[in-house]
């Protein structure tokens, strides 16, 4: 998004494209931003105030000691297009049944845009620094891994209270109540297939886990080698980001400066959501 008052700046390819447009008022794009999530970003420019962006991600502690990695998103929201590719590739990589969705996208109108074009999000688990889900766990089935801050689940552990779905401000958990999409209801070849999450290869069955859990987006932790590194080359990626037909969402490790990720934030002007609950989630929008 340009910071001129009379122009937008639009991707094509890898060009940068800039078309004049209708000039953006400072409360509508205040209200737009507030109706997204970014509710601490309205509030600055409301105020009339200079906005200073995200652009780099720290290094992070846990119990006082620095995370070995620190795995997050960027997703640039100039560049999706709204196909869902990314939603279809999560389900398919890890199975999950109907209702269970660990990534969803996000249509949001855009007043006064030139091409009508509607921002489009994607929204995974956000991974926070500080997981309001963690806390609220009666029994710590589900907690943030101190080696890489990925948030995850433990199957045999979770009760399925679902008090760690009404504390996450984000809508990124599910809860599995055991449904079947017809192939694997019908015994087919694909049912068969376990599922690779959490590298448990699971098969799914009757009242064993995880059914009758809450379930969430993982970063496809299951493809991590044994030092608890992805690699991109090798296919070994998270699905979503993989798969992004518009190149809009970009994985990596933050405490790498010289990743993709961290150097998009020292480039772009970012944005994380709901940043006034203090969650310090690790997944940031280009906007």
């Amino acid at each position: 998004m340009s910071n001129s008052s009379d122009e937008t700046s639009t991707q094509t390819g890898d060009t940068a494209v800039t078309t004049e447009a209708k000039p953006l008022s400072r409360r509508t794009m205040a209200g737009y931003l507030t109706k997204i999530g970014a509710g601490a970003l309205a509030a600055v420019m409301s105020g009339g105030m200079v906005v200073t962006m995200v652009r780099e991600a720290s290094a992070q502690t846990d119990g006082g000691t620095t995370q070995k990695y620190r795995y997050g998103m960027v997703i640039d929201t100039r560049r999706c297009v709204g196909c869902k590719a990314c939603v279809v590739a999560c389900k398919a990589e890890n199975k999950t049944p109907p209702g269970v969705n660990y990534n969803l996208v996000v249509e949001q109108a855009i007043p006064n845009r030139l091409d009508d074009k509607p921002l489009f999000m994607t929204k995974p688990c956000f991974h926070c620094d500080n997981p309001p889900c963690v806390g609220v766990c009666p029994v710590g089935a589900t907690f943030k891994r101190s080696q890489d801050g990925i948030v995850v689940v433990d199957y045999e552990r979770c009760i399925g209270c679902r008090y760690c779905i009404t504390a996450c401000p984000y809508g990124a958990r599910s809860f599995d109540f055991g449904e079947n999409y017809p192939a694997v209801a019908e015994k087919t070849a694909y049912s068969a297939v376990p599922s690779p999450e959490y590298g448990q290869f699971r098969q799914r069955e009757e009242e064993k886990s995880p059914v009758g859990n809450v379930r969430k987006c993982t970063f496809c932790v299951h493809l991590q080698d044994k030092d608890g590194k992805y690699d991109k080359a090798a296919g070994r990626w998270p699905a979503c980001a993989k798969t992004c037909t518009g190149h809009a969402i970009h994985f990596g490790d933050f405490n790498d400066p010289e990743s993709e990720v961290s150097q998009l934030l020292r480039e772009n002007q970012a944005i994380r959501l709901k940043e006034e609950l203090g969650t310090a989630p690790n997944v940031y929008y280009l906007i």
